[in-house]
């Protein structure tokens, strides 16, 4: 199994998440989350002071799958998000050792 976390610009989550249910993708977590990478944030000008905005607001996106959709995923991931300009995010995959749903105790993928 594989976590996916993708972070995303937050008016990008509606496409993201169809293109993820468009492959079957059946839940995901979703986090409101703050800050910045290589563009570092922005300024801006709020009643003639200039002040700095540091941490931007982005949206984390969190699914465990199978490791055969996994590929699937981040590729649609990236088309959904992509919008060729600084700060479109990134995703990371890391591998998922267990999991276990609680309600009914079915462990792996089962569990997914």
């Amino acid at each position: 199994m594989k976590k996916i976390e993708a972070i995303i610009k937050p008016f990008k989550l509606e496409s993201v998440k169809e293109a993820l249910s468009g492959l079957g993708v059946e839940g995901m977590t979703v986090l409101e989350v703050k800050g910045f990478g290589r563009q570092k944030g922005h300024t801006e000008i709020y009643r003639g002071s200039e002040y700095t905005v540091d941490f931007l607001p982005k949206i984390k996106i969190e699914v465990v799958l199978p490791d055969g959709q996994t590929a699937a995923a981040v590729e649609a991931i990236v088309k959904a998000a992509k919008t060729g300009k600084i700060g479109d995010g990134k995703v990371f995959v890391s591998n998922i050792e267990n999991a276990i749903r609680i309600r009914t105790e079915e462990t792996g993928e089962r569990a997914v």
